[in-house]
């Protein structure tokens, strides 16, 4: 016997419907919006899958940014071939959105500060997460510092581009 609502039901598949979505536009994002770098380390990626990360985070909150993220920059790793730092990716990147949604979620009257915040987060979480795993995976503490500056450009890039927009999209998925 099903108990749930027609209106619980409805709100539930369109959560998942929107959480597939962040998850695919992340991964397409990461996967096909990107520039190698020559810098050691792993610091010669450069892509634009924070921007439906972020967007997911500070549209639909916490879950949406931390699903979108972990799986969505997961499966690139996956897909990619960078299968050992899929289960740093995992944590790390849905980290980075969870932390983004929830700060955002707990700021909203003053959305571009909020988001601005979200950002400065989501920078630290993934400077200092994917610094460690740069440790871990090669055994050394001076090559991570490599990633630090292509790191900060992802995601002050992914910054400059959804803080302007994330409160009016933010209004617009309210309504419906």
């Amino acid at each position: 016997m099903n108990t749930t609502t027609p209106t619980a039901s409805r709100s539930a598949t369109q959560m998942l419907v929107i959480n597939a979505l962040f998850v695919a536009l992340t991964l397409v994002a990461t996967m096909f919006i990107n520039i190698r770098l020559p810098i050691m380390g792993n610091g010669g990626l450069i892509h634009l899958g924070n921007i439906p990360l972020f967007l997911a985070a500070m549209i639909y909150g916490r879950k949406t940014g931390a699903i979108a993220g972990a799986f969505g920059m997961g499966l690139f790793d996956l897909i990619s071939g960078w299968t050992a730092w899929a289960p740093f990716t995992f944590v790390i990147v849905g980290a980075m959105g969870f932390v983004a949604g929830l700060i955002s979620e707990k700021l909203p009257t003053r959305p571009v500060i909020a988001n601005t915040v979200a950002v400065i987060a989501a920078l630290v979480i993934k400077i200092v997460g994917y610094y460690f795993a740069e440790v871990i995976l090669y055994h050394n503490w001076v090559i991570p510092l490599g990633s630090i500056p292509g790191n900060i450009l992802q995601v002050v890039v992914a910054g400059i581009i959804v803080v302007p927009f994330a409160g009016r999209l933010k209004k617009i998925a309210q309504k419906y």
